[in-house]
C-alpha cells in the first residue's frame, strides 16, 4: 500500500502516563512498529509515581519521540488534550499506554481519510488481552458508519483506536471535569457537527483489561457513561432510554469477552 509520507508530520499520537510502567515499553513499540511512518508520538507524564518515562527514555532513541511531564497530576482528559496542543500533525491519534497497535494501523486510518475527504472522524474493531498479555478471543466489531444515535446507545468508538482531524478536535476537546467518560463526551459533540464517524471492523487496536481500569469495573463505568450523558444535555428521559440500551449492551459485551478466554 502505497502512502505519500512526506517530511512534515501528519499524525500526532497522544499517549498519557500515569503509573504504567509495567506495559509503557510495549504500547511505545507497537508505535514504533506501525507501517504508516509518518508520525510522531507526544508521551505526556501525569505525575507518575513509577520509572515509566525513564524507561521509555532509556529504551528509545526515536527522534519522533516528544516527551512532556505535567508539572501536576492533572488526569488523563487534561492530558490528552495538552498533547494536542503540543502536536504537529494534522491528524490525531490516541493510545493508552497499557493498550497496543496492530502495525497497521496508522496505515489503514491515513488510506482511508486520504481516500475519503469527508472523513475526519475514524475508528477500528478492537481485540481484548488480559493484564499479562493473553488474548481474549472476542472481537468487537465496528459498523462503517456510526452515527450520534447509534453512539449514544453504545460508544464503539474505542479511544486508543481514533484518527481524528485535528482542527475538529480542538473545537470539542474532553471535558476536564472528571467523573465521565471524557472521549465520549468529545465524540458527541463531534457527530453532533459531522453527523457520523467511519469505522473499520478490523481488530487494529489490543484493548487491555486491568483490575483498575473503567472497563474492568462495570458499577463506576455505568454511573461515568450516565454522568456523560447528563452533561452533553440529553434530558432525564433520554438519559434514561439511552442508558437502558447502552446497559444491555454493555453486559452482552462483557459476557461475551470473559466467555471467550
Amino acid at each position: 500500500m502505497n502512502i505519500s509520507q512526506g517530511t512534515e508530520v501528519e499524525v500526532s499520537v497522544i499517549m498519557p502516563l500515569y503509573n504504567g510502567a509495567d506495559y509503557i515499553i510495549d504500547a511505545v513499540k507497537s508505535v514504533l512498529a506501525q507501517t504508516y511512518r509518518n508520525f510522531e508520538l507526544i508521551l505526556i507524564d501525569d505525575c507518575s509515581k513509577d520509572d515509566g518515562l525513564l524507561r521509555v527514555k532509556q529504551t528509545f532513541s526515536d527522534e519522533r519521540i516528544r516527551c512532556f511531564v505535567n508539572q501536576e497530576n492533572k488526569g488523563v482528559a487534561y492530558t490528552r488534550n495538552y498533547g494536542v496542543s503540543q502536536a504537529k500533525g494534522k491528524w490525531i491519534a490516541f493510545l493508552d499506554s497499557d493498550d497496543l497497535w496492530d502495525s497497521y494501523k496508522l496505515e489503514k486510518q491515513m488510506k482511508l481519510v486520504l481516500e475519503r475527504p469527508q472523513v475526519k472522524l475514524c475508528f477500528t474493531g478492537s481485540g481484548f488481552i488480559t493484564e499479562t498479555g493473553e488474548g481474549y478471543d472476542y472481537i468487537l466489531h465496528v459498523p462503517e458508519r456510526i452515527t450520534l444515535k447509534e453512539v449514544l446507545k453504545q460508544n464503539l468508538i474505542s479511544c486508543s483506536s481514533v484518527l481524528v482531524d485535528k482542527d475538529l478536535y480542538m473545537k470539542y476537546p474532553m471535558p476536564e471535569i472528571g467523573k465521565m467518560h471524557e472521549d465520549f463526551a468529545s465524540w458527541i459533540g463531534i457527530l453532533r457537527e459531522t453527523g457520523c464517524a467511519y469505522g473499520i471492523d478490523e481488530p487494529l487496536l489490543k484493548y487491555r483489561i486491568t483490575s483498575g481500569s473503567k472497563s474492568g469495573n462495570k458499577i463506576k463505568a455505568a454511573m461515568m457513561n450516565w454522568n456523560t450523558y447528563r452533561y452533553v444535555g440529553l434530558n432525564l428521559f433520554e438519559a434514561i432510554y439511552y442508558m437502558i440500551i447502552y446497559s444491555i449492551r454493555s453486559l452482552k459485551k462483557y459476557h461475551s469477552i470473559k466467555r471467550s478466554s
